[in-house]
């Protein structure tokens, strides 16, 4: 290459040489000369050209196999050549490792029980998993206008194309009923905007969820009712031996001292008997929740009513009860009176938790999340909750406390599933301890 540079530039200025001093035949023959060297360079460029133009073309199909020779009569060849054999093979190294972790990933794909497909901006799917195909019963699945052929309203989730949070759909189809987990987040990859589903067969684990919840429930039953009736098994089986007869005779006489044990023992058994009653009609009272009678209330005026009436319950000055909402004019579409009863029962605990601690704060924050869902938190800084109780703690009638019934967090929790809301709780020991009222 640089030989062929200074021939052609030696021959160049020889031809503009022998032009000066009027020597034509010279600068012909220099001319004549000058040309083959021109194109020989020429050929050598495109030759060269060529050659990459090849092995673009050669990667931009998948083929590796291109391999140019290292060996030539033209030492300038070789290193060109050597270094683009070099680039193929680091590329088809890439290559294959890409399809192997593609190939890796898609078969953690098919193998899980987690349905998985995306969607993309026309409602094309682009992939989908062997088990969402299972579990909506449908295949193949192209395009999201299939899932109406599956369930009308399952359509309906994703004809708009819009993401959602985690919902529950139950789908029924030849193979019977099924309770699906569903969630449609946005993601982007390769500058395309696509809808990524997850779907998740709930059935399996809600009869666990209700079968555990039932063992826990008889559990309390079980063990309140024993509580009451224990007493009054002991105390009827003392009075009885004052009243059984041998023959025809009682076995002792009766005296002053055995009639007062006699009406003491009645009263126990009458108190036991009351506490019985009431025990089963708050039971009662959790399974005959009225329908919220909803209306919009503003937020606001909402958390200053349960402030007063629970500055009036507080009878700690060193208890501070602060509010929050964002924005100001915050509204929520619920019956008041039941919502009103959650925060009263929550800030009414909080306030018993905090009792003897000090510096103590509840904090009552409102606003809406990320997902566009409203929210009431009340929060304090007391003890917390244990964590080996914290799944209890909306079991119906359980308590840690010497006096109530042990229904306040479970009927909470069940006036926010009739609003179609949830209540969730989270605690750090004397740093915070939060229940989410989330609509």
């Amino acid at each position: 290459m640089v030989l062929r540079t200074i021939f052609i530039t030696l021959s160049a200025i020889a031809a503009v040489y022998f032009f000066f001093e009027k020597q034509y035949i010279a600068m012909g023959i220099a001319v004549i000369l000058l040309v083959p060297q021109i194109s020989s360079l020429i050929y050598f460029i495109n030759q060269t050209n060529r050659k990459v133009v090849y092995f673009f073309d050669a990667i931009k199909n998948e083929d590796f196999t291109l391999r140019f020779p290292e060996k030539l009569s033209v030492n300038s060849l070789e290193e060109p050549n050597h270094s683009l054999n070099m680039l193929n093979s680091m590329i088809q190294d890439i290559y294959v490792k890409k399809q192997a972790q593609e190939q890796y990933y898609q078969e953690i794909l098919r193998q899980a029980d987690i349905g998985i497909f995306t969607i993309n901006q026309k409602g094309h799917i682009l992939y989908a998993n062997p088990t969402v195909q299972n579990l909506l019963n449908y295949r193949p699945l192209n395009h999201v206008k299939q899932l109406n052929l599956v369930d009308h309203d399952l359509y309906d989730l994703f004809k708009d194309l819009k993401p959602f949070e985690n919902t529950i759909f139950k789908l029924g189809n030849e193979r019977g009923k099924r309770e699906l987990s569903l969630k449609c987040m946005p993601i982007t990859i390769e500058n395309q905007s696509l809808l990524l589903v997850v779907i998740h067969d709930i059935h399996n684990e809600l009869d666990k969820k209700e079968t555990d919840s039932w063992v826990k429930l008889i559990r309390v039953l079980t063990h309140e009712i024993m509580n009451t009736i224990t007493p009054i098994t002991s105390i009827s089986e003392s009075i009885l031996k004052y009243f059984q007869v041998t023959g025809d005779e009682p076995t002792v006489e009766f005296n002053k001292n055995h009639i007062n044990n006699t009406v003491k023992g009645l009263e126990v058994i009458k108190e036991q008997g009351v506490n019985l009653m009431e025990f089963v009609q708050s039971y009662r009272s959790f399974l005959s929740l009225p329908i919220p009678d909803k209306g919009i209330v503003s937020v606001q005026k909402l958390l200053d009513k349960v402030i007063v009436l629970m500055n009036q319950e507080n009878q700690r000055d060193d208890i501070k009860l602060e509010q929050v909402v964002t924005p100001v004019d915050l509204e929520l579409f619920i019956d008041e009176k039941q919502i009103s009863q959650i925060l009263i029962n929550l800030v009414k605990n909080a306030i018993q938790s905090l009792n003897g601690q000090e510096d103590s704060t509840i904090r009552l924050i409102a606003g809406i999340t990320n997902f566009d869902k409203k929210y009431i938190q009340i929060s304090d800084n007391g003890p917390g909750i244990p964590s080996d109780i914290m799944e209890e703690i909306f079991v119906p009638f359980f308590t840690t406390k010497d006096t109530g019934t042990g229904i306040g967090l479970s009927l909470s929790k069940q006036i926010m599933h009739l609003h179609g809301g949830s209540l969730k709780v989270h605690s750090i020991a004397f740093e915070d301890t939060s229940f989410v009222l989330l609509f």
